[in-house]
């Protein structure tokens, strides 16, 4: 029971290390996570280099594949995209098991107290990021230690000798190694338990060799979890990952069993069986990669077939998931990009709420009646959305431009609620057969004219973080200010002169004061817009 308890202790300092350095990784490598998604193209080199690089910075391959899944079923990447950066994660993956055969249990000490220095004498966020990143360096190799002092001692046992003996069987190999894998989650953590077995000094090559193969395999099983529930293509995303290794093991065997592979990784560490099996984990992955990236189109046929059937249109969140939460860098930036999106579908509901009034189109206004309820659940699935975010770790920048987006989609809101109120107007007009004069109706189209141009450029500003844009979005609303001033009085003027009656009155008069108010909420979208770049938050 002592052994289970030490090993098993040691196996959690290991994924807390491990866990703490990547998110220490990804905090200093900040909008670099961000960018690369504008980077990724359809060609497959360069997704498999973007794929490696985000891996080695996650620390986990499982996690950069579901953010994979996540992006194919945001529809930021097609399936062309995700095999090359699925490839490239297999790569990145192997970084760890070549630190941990170095054997630098004896620093970890050290590192950890620089670490833990550096967090106590500085208060500069980058240096504290530096010291996450040295802390939980320092935590893994710890975990590794106490996970190889605790196995040591089964050398001498008859019971784990039979036991290793019995995994010089290949199938049997691949599925412990299959097992492990699933259950810790990481291909990474059960790697470095592999190695930590080594202490033990009965394990050899050909007992590695096998369990390595089980472990690429068993990583695929939290892609394809990942993928319950998502979209038809995310569903092939996870499926690819697991035939590319499938299809990558089998070739293995072959050359292991076939060829004089075996003893070229020997050759290249003799006498370190540790260096050999994360020499054999790197090379078994590259090689996977520059055999089947020829074939990659290949495996996304395959996917397809596995996976048959079409992606219904996105209704919801487009740009949103959960498993993009695991990258906080990148999922603040989908998250801009959600609510840019959300910007989009209010204009056009402002738009045809504009049509429907001039037009008394009752089709119309269901249409707009419709569409608000929809942004309603928007507005809620991204708070919900920024609320979870929230809790994942941020930097302080990214906290406030969290805090940016809160107070854009409320604005947003409630510009479709506006829009919403005159397609109500404009329903009221149709139903009780109001006619606007002339004069108002040349007057409404001058206001709406302003306003929508108001709007537009606050989403403009948003996209762009242009201070000029925004200054001139600001400008627009005291203009706006004004002119519902100077309306509501002349209307008020045609009412004393019994050129209108009460009833269009009211639609005049509600109508343009619900312009204003949109004015005045594009206004605050474009004031937080400076806001974030004056803080630094938008560069």
């Amino acid at each position: 029971m002592e052994l289970l308890f030490g090993v098993l202790g040691g196996l959690g300092l290991f994924l807390y290390g491990m866990n703490l350095m990547g998110m220490g990784l990804q905090k200093v490598a900040g909008d670099k996570l961000k960018k690369l998604i504008g980077v990724l193209t359809n060609n497959r080199i360069l997704g498999v280099l973007v794929g490696a690089f985000v891996t080695v910075l996650v620390q986990s391959s499982s996690a950069t594949t579901v953010m994979v899944v996540g992006f194919v079923n945001a529809g930021l990447m097609n399936l062309t995209q995700a095999i090359g950066v699925i490839m490239g994660a297999n790569i990145g993956t192997t970084i760890t098991a070549q630190l941990i055969a170095f054997k630098l249990t004896d620093i970890a000490p050290l590192v950890i107290a620089i670490g833990v220095g550096i967090w106590l004498f500085t208060s500069k966020r980058k240096n504290k990021d530096i010291a996450e990143i040295l802390i939980g360096f320092g935590i893994l190799f710890l975990g590794m230690a106490m996970m190889s002092s605790q196995l040591k001692p089964l050398g001498g046992s008859q019971v784990f000798k039979d036991l290793m003996v019995s995994l010089n069987n290949p199938i049997l190999g691949i599925l412990v190694g299959f097992a492990i894998t699933v259950i810790v989650q990481s291909s990474s953590a059960s790697t470095g338990l592999l190695l930590a077995v080594t202490a033990s000094g009965l394990v050899t090559l050909d007992i590695a060799f096998p369990i390595l193969f089980g472990q690429n395999i068993g990583t695929c099983v939290t892609a394809l979890l990942s993928s319950i529930g998502a979209s038809k293509t995310a569903k092939r995303a996870a499926m690819m990952h697991l035939l590319f290794n499938i299809f990558g093991t089998a070739f293995f065997m072959f050359l292991i069993y076939v060829t004089p592979m075996k003893e070229f990784v020997v050759s290249l560490s003799p006498g370190n069986v540790q260096r050999q099996i994360a020499n054999s984990h790197t090379i078994f992955n590259i090689v996977n990669v520059l055999v089947q990236l020829p074939f990659a189109g290949l495996i996304v046929i395959a996917a397809k077939k596995l996976v048959p059937g079409e992606d219904e249109e996105v209704v919801g969140l487009k740009y949103l998931d959960s498993r993009i939460i695991e990258t906080p860098s990148i999922a603040v930036g989908m998250a801009s990009r959600e609510v840019l999106r959300m910007g989009k579908i209010v204009k056009q509901n402002l738009e045809l709420s504009k049509i429907a009034f001039y037009n008394n189109d009752e089709k119309l206004t269901m249409k707009v009646f419709k569409e608000e309820k929809r942004i309603n659940q928007l507005e809620r699935d991204i708070t919900e959305y920024l609320a979870e975010l929230m809790n994942a770790p941020l930097t302080d920048e990214q906290h406030s431009t969290i805090t940016t987006l809160f107070n854009t989609i409320n604005d947003l809101e409630r510009v479709g609620d506006h829009a919403d109120n005159i397609a109500e107007l404009a329903q009221y007009k149709i139903d009780n057969k109001v006619r606007l004069s002339d004069s108002a109706l040349s007057e409404l189209k001058v206001m709406f004219e302003n306003v929508e141009e108001s709007f537009e450029l606050s989403l403009s500003a948003y996209k762009t973080a242009d201070t000029n844009i925004a200054r001139r979005v600001i400008e627009y609303e005291g203009m706006i200010d004004k002119m519902e001033k100077d309306y509501r009085a002349n209307h008020i003027d045609r009412l004393n002169k019994l050129a209108c009656n009460p009833s269009s009155g009211i639609v005049f008069l509600d109508t343009i004061s619900n312009l204003e108010r949109i004015a005045d909420h594009s206004s605050n979208i474009a004031l937080s817009i400076m806001d974030a770049i004056e803080g630094g938050q938008i560069k």
